[in-house]
């Protein structure tokens, strides 16, 4: 048996006995990839870690550090309403104001991680509010990021474009920015409908204050302890009039400005996101590292807004993902995810070989980089395309589209963020619905782009 074959065997094992039974599959993976690393590839432990995805953990750590900070200190509050008052009360249509800004950051030039990273913590914040699907609000964000991913202006389109022109491909920039638009848009929409969307809009229009929050007041209840996010003001509160009228009960928090008043906090964690986007976005500082300088600034000036917020960094999420990324980052050093690509490659009959191509583009993207799999994929697709038998631009379009709209994946950078991002739920439970819910688009996307993309014959 093949090196590759058993690492592909291995991996298998991993999801069954992380499916299976309660073990936390980034532990798994560092146990598989320390195995097939050393026994079957022959890597030293710097091989092994070769893979470990250093910048994503600085993301996640950073990014949730700095929104369970704005989630104790009021500010996810306070956005949370300004977006009802935005939209009029209209809660049906906060996931699409989602899907639209993400998609307008990647258009202009923003990576998808880095959107996905300054939206989402606010609209599952708000999902967690409001009672809508954290999976219905996640995907948006992720979607909305890959709709707007391939303009010409953008850095998947760059990149692209880029791969297009040096392997001396037939182009159009505009098709490929369309066709991914189009296909996360259609997705967004069956969604949308699935995930209880038509629920939100007979639901009509709300206030910032009718609906309680997931605790069942109005408040951002903290995950552990019940409390408002104002580092424990509430349990003060409770210890102060025990058999008082709900009415006294509320006059009695001062602590506790109603929600969308900007407090000194609140104000400073708004400049700080706002800082962070122009970070990101205007001096292309790493979002990770940049969410960390931040919260630390707000933890040493309000130390008791954060006190609880390092506890609350999403640590089950950040050994899952980083985890079953260096068992991938194995597979790539070992040349596993090579070896599948070439063997499709060979294979005689160009249709055939287009979708299956499409396929891998999509499962292996679902565990690694998009940009990366692209940049493997499209050269590997040259000698076909050079048969003259299929269109090079609905090819390169179909890949593109295939190896990013699995991003919703919880072991993609953009799923992993949705995931650690989503307050109050239940995260295995969650997990297992991006889990899912990643495994259908794998299964159903590349087949229907293919089908509307390649078999016509597009350029």
């Amino acid at each position: 048996m093949s090196p590759e074959l058993i690492s592909v065997l291995v991996l298998a094992v991993v999801f069954v006995i992380a499916t299976t039974r309660s073990v936390n599959m980034g532990a798994l993976a560092f146990a598989a990839a320390f195995g097939v690393g050393t026994l079957v590839a022959d890597l030293d432990a710097d091989g092994v870690f070769a893979g470990f995805p250093g910048d994503l953990f600085v993301v996640l750590v950073g990014v949730t550090y700095l929104f369970a900070i704005a989630r104790a200190n009021g500010t996810t509050d306070w956005l949370v309403h300004a977006a009802v008052r935005m939209v009029r009360g209209r809660v049906a249509l906060i996931p699409w104001v989602m899907f639209a800004l993400t998609g307008a950051l990647t258009a202009i030039g923003a990576v998808s991680p880095a959107a996905v990273a300054i939206v989402a913590p606010i609209a599952l914040s708000f999902a967690a509010r409001y009672r809508i699907s954290p999976l219905l609000m996640g995907a948006m964000v992720v979607h909305g990021a890959q709709a707007g991913g391939f303009s010409p202006i953008s850095i998947y389109g760059s990149i692209v474009n880029g791969i297009v022109e040096r392997e001396k491909l037939p182009g159009s920039e505009i098709t490929l920015f369309l066709a991914s638009l189009l296909v996360n848009l259609v997705i967004a929409a069956v969604v949308f409908v699935v995930c209880g969307g038509l629920k939100l809009w007979r639901r009509g229009a709300v206030n910032g204050e009718a609906l309680p929050g997931p605790g069942g007041t109005g408040a951002d209840d903290g995950p552990a302890t019940g409390g408002t996010g104002t580092g424990g003001a509430g349990a003060e509160a409770g210890t102060r009039t025990a058999p008082a009228p709900a009415p006294t009960a509320v006059a009695t928090r001062p602590e506790a400005p109603p929600a969308g008043a900007l407090t000194a906090p609140v104000v400073a964690t708004l400049v700080s996101l706002v800082a962070l986007v122009v970070a990101v976005l205007g001096f292309d500082l790493d979002a990770g590292l940049t969410a960390i300088t931040l919260a630390v600034v707000l933890s040493t000036a309000w130390p008791e807004d954060s006190r609880r917020a390092v506890g609350q960094i999403a640590w089950p999420t950040v050994l899952l993902i980083c985890g079953v990324l260096t068992y991938v980052g194995v597979l790539d050093e070992m040349g596993t995810i090579t070896w599948a690509g070439e063997g499709v490659g060979g294979i005689g009959v160009p249709l055939l070989a287009a979708v299956l191509l499409c396929y891998i583009g999509a499962i292996v993207s679902a565990f690694a980089s998009s940009v990366g799999i692209m940049g493997a994929l499209i050269p590997l697709a040259v000698p076909f395309l050079a048969q003259g038998e299929i269109g090079a631009v609905g090819m390169v379009a179909a890949l593109a589209v295939s190896a990013t709209v699995v991003d919703v994946s919880p072991f993609s950078t953009n799923g992993a963020l949705v995931l650690a991002a989503a307050p109050d739920v239940d995260r295995e439970r969650f997990f297992r619905q991006l889990m899912a819910y990643g495994g259908i688009v794998v299964a159903a996307v590349p087949a229907a782009v293919w089908l509307v993309m390649v078999v016509p014959g597009w350029g």
